[in-house]
């Protein structure tokens, strides 16, 4: 979900990102059990990669339409719809994809970074 790097600066505002992220989170998880329940499958059974799709097709629609119920009964069909693969056995290493960069880390103002000599030239 892009938790992977916080982009807010103040301890506030990364609390604030993280509640919003776990928000969202448990948001879609409870559209999924209520998707099993209304099916009589298991929770675990759903995709939740195409829950989140469905929720992020349908929120013009659900921001704009003055039948919520209706048409969250049509996305809780389409979810139901997208079963989660069989993943017994599946192993994946544990690699980190994301390579660091080559350049230092920005301690000062890009102003100040200007005048430094320290970030001027190639990459260290």
């Amino acid at each position: 979900m892009k938790m992977d790097i916080l982009r807010c600066k103040s301890p506030d505002m990364v609390r604030k990102e993280i509640s919003v992220h776990l928000l969202a989170y448990n948001l879609l998880r409870a559209l999924m059990a209520r998707t099993a329940q209304m099916t009589g499958q298991s929770p675990r059974e759903i995709s939740f990669r195409a829950a989140q799709q469905t929720v992020r097709d349908f929120r013009i629609l659900l921001l704009s339409t003055d039948d919520l119920a209706g048409v969250v009964d049509v996305m809780l069909g389409i979810m139901a719809e997208h079963q989660a693969g069989d993943r017994s056995g599946r192993s994946e290493p544990r690699a980190v994809k994301r390579r660091p960069k080559a350049f230092p880390k920005l301690q000062h103002s890009h102003a100040k970074a200007r005048r430094l000599k320290t970030y001027q030239g190639k990459a260290a």
